[in-house]
């Protein structure tokens, strides 16, 4: 096991207008982890939010495309460390915290820890964002499974082989669900630690559109269902469609077998047709499984080639 204190550790920090928050970001995380890099990507801000970071002590990069998605596929890109501080720029999430992420990380040889927000007063978590979140979780379980309670969380500890084997498709705040889905499909050991989380500085204004950011992620889980569960997927449309042609159906199959008459003729197409898109569907999501086992095979083979440390120390 290697020391953390031999690893290097750096804190990334997404933001857009972060002006009110990112210097007690910055200094927070310096005190809690004296060895550690900060680095501060800016996205498009219209405030001094850069100025401000750089006046704080922290390695200031900018992204101009924008969303908090891009942001981050490009800090994994530029940055390389052993160990990586996922952590949102509005002073909301709780530094001391990281300490104890980085424990797990390193203790249990894990590729993520999630920080958990724990409301430390009313206005911190409303209960709007807590229902959505739960909801969302709720509906990620049931699809790739229960490992994690707090999938929107912004507070995270990465290995370097998680960041270096993510790929980073999506470009806004379903970013989170990604990384957890990542997580999720390549079986990788993951664990959570509960940290405090309190409101936004005054002045802070949050960049999260509630119902269409929310739509957005929906929207994401549903695509990676379709990407990475395409069997399911698709076979829940094949339910859907023979379950409906079967039910239009079936008052004709009773009049056949008393009158050897066929009535509705146009009902009877129908059903005929739905019951064609059925196994339609349900054959492309057998030949789309195969290729999804494929794919997922060489994504775990190339997350296994990448050393959990700079060195190539192995655990």
């Amino acid at each position: 096991m290697v020391s953390p204190l031999d690893l290097q550790i750096a804190v990334i920090v997404p933001c857009r207008n972060e002006a009110a928050s990112i210097s007690n970001v910055v200094h927070d995380f310096q005190a809690a982890l004296p060895g550690a890099t900060v680095f501060v990507y800016d996205n498009n801000s219209d405030d001094e939010t850069a100025r401000i970071a750089a006046e704080a002590g922290a390695i200031v990069r900018s992204e101009l495309l924008p969303g908090k998605g891009n942001v981050v596929r490009r800090m994994f890109a530029d940055i390389d460390a052993d160990i990586y501080i996922l952590v949102d720029g509005d002073d909301t999430y709780d530094a001391a915290s990281a300490g104890k992420m980085i424990e797990k990380l390193e203790t249990g040889i894990l590729d993520m820890v999630t920080g958990v927000r724990v409301s430390v007063d009313d206005e911190s978590y409303r209960p709007g964002h807590k229902f959505g979140n739960f909801m969302l979780t709720g509906i990620v379980a049931m699809i790739f499974g229960s490992r994690s309670s707090d999938l929107l969380s912004g507070y995270r500890a990465f290995s370097r082989r998680f960041v270096k084997s993510f790929p980073a498709l999506t470009s806004g705040f379903e970013i989170e669900t990604e990384l957890t889905v990542h997580a999720l499909e390549l079986r990788m050991p993951i664990d959570e630690v509960e940290t405090p989380y309190k409101s936004r500085p005054d002045g802070s204004e949050s960049n999260l559109r509630t119902i269409q950011d929310g739509i957005r992620i929906l929207k994401t889980i549903l695509l990676l269902a379709k990407t990475e569960r395409p069997l399911h997927f698709f076979g829940l449309f094949f339910a859907i469609l023979a379950t409906t042609a079967i039910a239009l159906s079936w008052p004709l199959f009773s009049t056949y077998m008393e009158t050897g008459l066929v009535p509705r003729f146009p009902t009877a197409l129908m059903s005929t047709g739905l019951m064609l898109l059925a196994f339609l569907s349900m054959a492309c999501g057998i030949i789309l499984d195969t290729v999804t086992r494929g794919r997922q095979e060489m994504k775990r083979l190339h997350y296994l080639s990448i050393a959990r440390h700079r060195r190539g120390m192995r655990d």
